[in-house]
């Protein structure tokens, strides 16, 4: 078990990360993203809606809907926008219970020792039926520096997610392959590099090329019934839906 140093300092990673690179990131409408036709869809039948962890790259229309981040420059920019912002952990959401009908949770739980606290607390904070839309990283053998950089804990295994869905009470209604990190591992070091040896200089060529050239050749998002195969994927994007206990 690692010590609360230890978690603290991870905290610290995470932050100094995310406060140094939303500070100097333009926010991306979630219009943008592939996710949107989906997540624009379950957005209408939902009117209280969370989106944790967004940063600038928010996928919930932003109007109306509840944030909860750990870096006030996105917060700032979240709010300039109509949307509902708070500071705040997410082991320990500032609502209270059966509040939200929508949550949304992309490649957030991976960045905390405790994952199955910060999971957890996103049902607390879900009504029963409510949909949670949650993505993960997957396979500790495909750990890369970027995942270090960007404060990752954990790579899930698929038996470990399977178990700690089942846990919650969360069913998976559908799923897919997920992520915009570069295939090439080659890019992805050296972006890695550049970022932390010249950020100014990676920071512009992340907002001026590679983030358009990423948006620009998305794929549309393509969800299958159930939890797809796991075995070969690196990231997993699901939507599920929160049982009655």
């Amino acid at each position: 078990m690692s010590s609360g140093a230890e978690q603290s300092g991870l905290r610290q990673t995470n932050q100094k990360f995310y406060d140094g690179l939303w500070s100097k990131v333009r926010l991306i409408e979630p219009s943008r993203f592939n996710t949107w036709r989906h997540f624009s869809e379950y957005s209408r039948n939902a009117p209280e809606r969370l989106e944790v962890g967004a940063g600038m790259r928010p996928r919930l229309p932003i109007e109306g809907t509840h944030f909860v981040d750990i870096s006030e420059p996105a917060l700032q920019q979240l709010a300039a926008k109509g949307g509902v912002s708070k500071a705040g952990d997410i082991t320990q959401l500032p609502y209270a219970d059966n509040t939200f009908d929508l949550i949304c949770a992309l490649d957030i739980i991976e960045h905390v020792e405790a994952g199955d606290v910060a999971l957890a607390e996103l049902c607390r904070v879900a009504k029963p039926g409510a949909k949670l839309l949650m993505s993960v990283p997957l396979h500790s053998s495909y750990w890369t520096a970027f995942d270090e950089v960007v404060g990752h804990y954990r790579r899930y295994e698929s038996e470990e997610l399977s178990d700690l869905l089942t846990q919650n009470n969360l069913q998976v209604l559908h799923s897919a392959g997920f992520g915009m990190k570069p295939k090439s591992s080659v890019l992805v070091n050296w972006g890695m590099d550049q970022l932390q040896k010249n950020p100014k200089r990676a920071l512009r060529w992340y907002n001026g090329v590679f983030m358009p050239l990423g948006l620009f050749f998305q794929k549309p998002l393509s969800l299958s019934e159930g939890l797809v195969d796991t075995s070969t994927i690196a990231d997993v994007l699901m939507v599920c839906e929160l049982q009655k206990a």
